[in-house]
């Protein structure tokens, strides 16, 4: 028997799932939360900080690994591959070595992960966006939907040197999460490591026509103190089904495996995902989480030199290799509902009485416990809500809007609201609103000639709210599959291990081995497909309004020719 083990870093926690290599069946699974993060320490929400310590990640490796592998014989277990969010980058020495473990940066921010919602880079992004099309050179955010983002690599990269020095100085070089982890593992050299492609293409301006990353001149205009940082980073990328290198000794021991266990290219989690759902030509494939990563793929030569404006990114190999791989998505979803549970629990968290007899542990599990129900009281009132009895609209930009066409300055916005208005209607409005800028990315592609086949939905939002799969398919007016797997982007991390680990010869030969299949299929109502239609213009024509309410000073939109299709 041979196994392997696929490690899924999300937004709050980390999992690992040990499948059989050859039929993808899950043999045991394990989830453990950072806890520094669960404190929310090093992040301020106010000003869109959110940084992540790598002992979080590290503890959480550890914790989840040992716990999965326990089930089989080590030397049984041949490959492992880690997926990350992303953008998430993080200073590095010239080791490999996270800052935040160095003295000195254990408790700087600015040393840490930068998480992919974090927007400190507003500034960083509308300049690169400006500079990318008056320097005079090459437009390298043109593979990147032509709008370069907040969330992305050198945006980040730039604000952090501006604000902290020490950081700057210390800092040899960055790293995206996903590399650092496979670094980790594989104990290599950080100037023969092999980094991702799927990171590198979608959110660091990599590309193989210009010889790799943005130039020396680009950078160095942009910001003086990347001068020199290009030629620490890296030229060539690689695809998540090849071999990075086998366990170091060290973490072999940590994590109860043997040195003989192939560790694979590092890739993100959407993309993980998306291959475990099967993706194929032209399909859509709804990474359903804390955001939503939309990712479609589509053959080489069918695409050409096209280029679909206003998207995160298309990429050679960046989810199958061989195929060019595009990706989208918005920028709050279980955030978004997460955000509405916070506003309407807060009298829940303050006022309920503290209890003599019971410990802080039990009533901090009361409370979630009465939070649950509530939660699951308000979305059957949401779903039994008739459309006839609501006129609210929500935009879903709480955290800015990733596509079609990057602004993290915008927010969130909510009209229509009238003494009757309930909970149950707001919610409503902000899962509809979720489902009209899905709407919005869908149209996007196939205005720009990338028809969408079919919509497959998977992850936790997927997995766990079917009152928002079916108001989806009502205002896509298309059928979604939702993925069997509640792991997907782990088992999708699992299949690029068990190509790089010789059991199976590509990509597309371990998702038919390896795949779980589909729970279930929501298919359009066609008594709502109408009224949706004429709530999504509604949709539409409230998003212009706010938008061009935005100060233009910290708008990311691009030169006119990207900015019209809005």
């Amino acid at each position: 028997m041979q196994y392997v083990i696929g490690i899924d870093y999300g937004s709050d926690s980390v999992r690992a799932v040990l499948v059989n290599a050859h039929t993808g069946q899950e043999i045991a699974q394990a989830v453990h939360p950072y806890a520094r993060w669960k404190e929310q320490r090093y992040c301020n929400a106010t000003k869109n900080q959110f940084r992540q310590h790598p002992l979080d990640h590290m503890e959480g490796l550890e914790a989840t690994v040992r716990r999965v592998a326990q089930h089989v014989p080590a030397e049984q277990i041949v490959g492992l591959a880690v997926d990350t969010t992303g953008s998430t980058p993080g200073p590095v020495d010239e080791h490999g070595v996270a800052l935040a473990l160095k003295p000195g940066f254990e408790d700087n921010p600015n040393a840490m992960f930068v998480l992919w919602k974090d927007h400190t880079a507003l500034p960083e992004a509308a300049e690169i966006n400006h500079l990318a099309k008056t320097w005079g050179g090459e437009d390298f955010t043109q593979f990147e939907g032509g709008i370069y983002s907040s969330e992305w690599f050198w945006a980040k990269i730039a604000h952090v040197v501006r604000e902290d020095e020490a950081v700057a100085q210390a800092a040899y070089s960055w790293m995206e999460h996903c590399d650092w982890l496979t670094l980790l593992l594989t104990g290599g050299e950080l100037s023969t490591f092999k980094r991702s492609r799927c990171a590198a293409g979608h959110k660091a301006m990599w590309h193989e026509s210009w010889g790799g990353l943005p130039s020396e001149e680009f950078l160095t205009l942009l910001e003086p103190k990347l001068g020199g940082l290009r030629e620490r980073l890296f030229q060539e990328t690689y695809t998540a089904d090849e071999v990075a290198g086998h366990l170091s000794e060290e973490w072999a021991q940590r994590l109860g495996l043997t040195t003989n266990t192939v560790v694979a290219v590092g890739s993100f989690d959407a993309h993980a995902g998306a291959v475990a759902g099967e993706i194929e030509a032209y399909s859509m494939v709804k990474v359903m989480g804390t955001s939503t990563c939309d990712i479609v793929v589509a053959p080489m030569h069918e695409v050409g030199g096209k280029l679909v404006p206003g998207i995160c990114g298309q990429v050679d190999g960046s989810v199958i290799p061989g195929m060019l791989g595009l990706e989208a998505g918005q920028s709050a979803v279980g955030d978004l509902l997460a955000w509405f549970r916070g506003v309407i629990e807060w009298p829940l968290r303050t006022l309920l009485p503290q209890s003599a007899t019971l410990s802080p542990e039990q009533q901090e599990a009361l409370r979630e416990e009465l939070s649950d129900k509530m939660m699951a009281e308000l979305n059957k009132a949401a779903a039994a809500v008739h459309p006839d009895d609501s006129q609210v609209l929500a935009l879903d930009w709480v955290n800015g809007r990733r596509t079609p066409d990057a602004n993290q300055a915008l927010k969130g916005a909510l009209m229509n609201l009238t003494m009757g208005t309930s909970a149950p209607q707001i919610f409503r409005a902000l899962v509809e609103s979720i489902c009209y800028g899905s709407k919005q990315i869908v149209e996007r592609f196939e205005q720009e000639g990338i028809p969408i086949k079919q919509v497959i939905g998977l992850g936790g939002v997927a997995k766990k709210s079917g009152f928002m799969m079916q108001t989806l398919a009502d205002v896509l007016n298309r059928p979604i599959k939702v993925a069997e797997s509640d792991q997907a982007p782990a088992l999708g991390s699992a299949m690029y291990a068990a190509v790089a680990a010789g059991i199976h010869p590509d990509v597309v030969t371990a998702q038919k081995a390896m795949g779980n299949g589909f729970a279930e299929t929501y298919t359009p109502n066609p008594a709502r497909v109408a009224d949706y239609q004429r709530r999504y213009e509604q949709y539409q024509a409230f998003g212009q309004f706010v938008e061009q309410s935005t100060p233009a000073m910290t708008s990311e939109v691009a030169e006119p020719e990207t900015a019209q299709h809005a």
